[in-house]
């Protein structure tokens, strides 16, 4: 069974650095892209960051560049986010995600592009 385990969520307070783990328990798939994504009490999930393992490619949503960084390990189904410069307003559950396929419809930054999925894990940045 295919599972995506985050972990290294937790309570910090704004200034201060966090980093995600997301790990395939099962090793039983190929990914070709994988991504983190977010959502916050009564806000829609939204695009986090994203690396393509082709090229090593990375992506990121506009209020989180300069502060996070995605990296991972393709062969283990890994990826990490390095968070930096936390601020209260990145307080939501956080989510791995990976995309198997190449295409489909919509762009990297887009939740339709990932068939793979963790449960989440919480992240609080305090004032």
């Amino acid at each position: 069974q295919v599972q995506l385990v985050e972990s290294g969520g937790g309570l910090v307070q704004a200034g201060g650095s966090l980093r995600l783990s997301c790990a395939d328990s099962g090793r039983t798939f190929s990914s070709y892209h994988m991504g983190w994504f977010r959502q916050a009490p009564g806000k829609e999930r939204e695009f986090v960051a994203a690396i393509i393992w082709s090229g090593d490619n990375t992506y990121y949503t506009d209020s989180v560049k300069g502060r996070f960084a995605i990296s991972g390990d393709n062969a283990k189904n890994t990826v990490y986010l390095q968070m930096n410069r936390l601020k209260p307003e990145d307080t939501a559950v956080y989510y791995c995600a990976a995309g198997t396929s190449r295409y489909g419809s919509g762009t990297i930054y887009s939740s339709n592009r990932y068939n793979l999925w963790g449960q989440g894990i919480q992240v609080t940045v305090s004032s």
